[in-house]
């Protein structure tokens, strides 16, 4: 299992994959709106994903998982 985290502190304002879908290293999976800006995270890999862990409106820390590939 590989873990996809933020770079920063924020509030999810997209998820833009769900479980099953393939993302390929580079590809977005969620965008969260930090200091006015909105920033991608990106899955670092190729993979599945297995489970997304956030929804759009959440707050995340910096470095919290937000999905989960196989």
């Amino acid at each position: 299992m590989f873990k996809v985290g933020t770079p920063v502190v924020g509030r999810v304002v997209a998820v833009t994959v769900r479980p099953g879908q393939r993302v390929e290293a580079g590809d977005s999976v969620v965008k969260v709106e930090s200091m006015k800006m909105e920033i991608p995270v990106e899955a670092e890999r190729a993979g599945v994903v297995a489970r997304v862990l956030v929804g759009e409106g959440d707050e995340v820390d910096e470095g919290q998982v937000v999905v989960e590939l196989e």
